[in-house]
């Protein structure tokens, strides 16, 4: 089965080839992403919703391809920001905004919550399952509840993994081995799903 991935990230890329190359399973899928075609159009994300902007991805991209097609729209909500950055995660900081830029903004705007307690956030995934054909074919969600730290720490994953500590660990994202982090991550709640569907669907096609 050959399953395209609807980004260009290629942190996000390499973390989903990880994930299903870890798995005990028989599946045998081939993963794209948008880095292996050229010419494929930019897709507007104008949903209000982290599902809903995967939803117009996976379907924009499945399309044009005429591929079965995965996306997922993630991001962070901070509680005392009201939810931001939200769907604007990866542009919190402009358009051309960079992971860092979008991680000096955050702290700034952190800068006077000295409570560690009260600097509560979460991750969130919503990933979506497209097949050009059928339509929308599974969707489900992920999510990690943690804090926000004081300062950068850890030189693994992407985004704002290295200001982000889960619940229950004294450890940011980006410090943790890529196994840990499939275990507890929002992302990797949702490609459990997303595998476990994968896995009956091919059972009972078989």
């Amino acid at each position: 089965m050959e399953i395209v991935i609807a980004t260009k990230n290629k942190g996000k890329v390499d973390e989903i080839k990880y994930f299903f190359n870890t798995l005990n399973t028989n599946l045998k899928i081939d993963f794209k992403s948008l880095l292996d075609f050229n010419d494929v159009p930019e897709v507007v994300e104008d949903g209000s919703t982290f599902e809903e902007n995967a939803l117009i991805k996976a379907k924009s991209i499945a399309n044009y391809l005429n591929k079965i097609t995965v996306a997922d729209d993630s991001g962070l909500e901070v509680d005392v920001l009201s939810g931001k950055p939200g769907i604007y995660s990866s542009r919190y900081c402009g358009k051309d905004a960079d992971d860092k830029s979008n991680r000096g903004k955050l702290l700034q705007e952190l800068e006077e919550i000295k409570d560690f307690s009260k600097r509560k956030a979460r991750f969130v995934c919503s990933l979506v399952l497209w097949d050009p054909k059928k339509g929308l074919i599974f969707k489900t969600n992920g999510v990690c509840e943690g804090n926000i730290g004081f300062n950068e720490k850890g030189e693994g994953g992407f985004g704002y993994d290295s200001l982000f500590i889960p619940k229950g660990y004294d450890k940011t994202m980006a410090e943790l081995g890529s196994d840990e982090k499939n275990k507890i991550s929002h992302r990797g709640k949702a490609l459990k799903n997303l595998a476990v569907f994968l896995s009956n669907t091919l059972k009972s096609t078989c």
